[in-house]
């Protein structure tokens, strides 16, 4: 079986880091996920300013794991306009399928579901309004979109059913 690729986008407080890690899980060995924000916020402790560091060092992660039999899960907010060149390049230079998802999902329903996070304090939905940016997409061949009407779990046995 080929190593697959999967990119998780979408706005913040969508559900993408729930759906990724229990993605991941589900996935079993030989699972790699690269969340955006722990390369960006944890590791380097930088600003998402146009071509910042992590942009380079996501696509280097997911590479290694192509390079060393991993299926990667690539998950973040991942702005078409500063991260979609990295990812059309990672989806072009991976050693295998590509499968890409953007959470279309309501304001409302995003700051429903992220004041149910244990971190919700960290930003209220001033804050998310700000970076609020609507139908993100990346007009990729292939590119699925998960829905307000999508459970994570539902979310997550789609994406698991599209890699079989």
């Amino acid at each position: 079986m080929s190593q697959k690729l999967i990119i998780i986008r979408g706005n913040s407080g969508s559900g993408k880091s729930t759906v990724a890690k229990k993605l991941q899980l589900k996935l079993g060995d030989k699972t790699m996920l690269v969340p955006q924000d722990v390369v960006r916020r944890e590791i380097l402790h930088i600003p998402d300013g146009a071509g910042n560091d992590s942009i380079q060092l996501i696509y280097d992660m997911a590479m290694y794991g192509s390079n060393h039999g991993y299926d990667v899960i690539v998950e973040g907010i991942f702005r078409k306009k500063k991260y979609g060149d990295m990812l059309t390049k990672l989806v072009n230079d991976f050693n295998g399928a590509a499968f890409i998802y953007y959470f279309d999902v309501t304001f409302e329903e995003t700051v429903r579901r992220h004041s149910l996070k244990p971190n919700s304090h960290e930003f209220g939905e001033a804050e998310m309004r700000d970076w609020w940016e609507d139908a993100d997409y990346m007009n990729t061949p292939g590119e699925k979109l998960i829905t307000d009407a999508m459970s994570e779990d539902e979310a997550v046995q789609m994406i698991y059913e599209d890699l079989r």
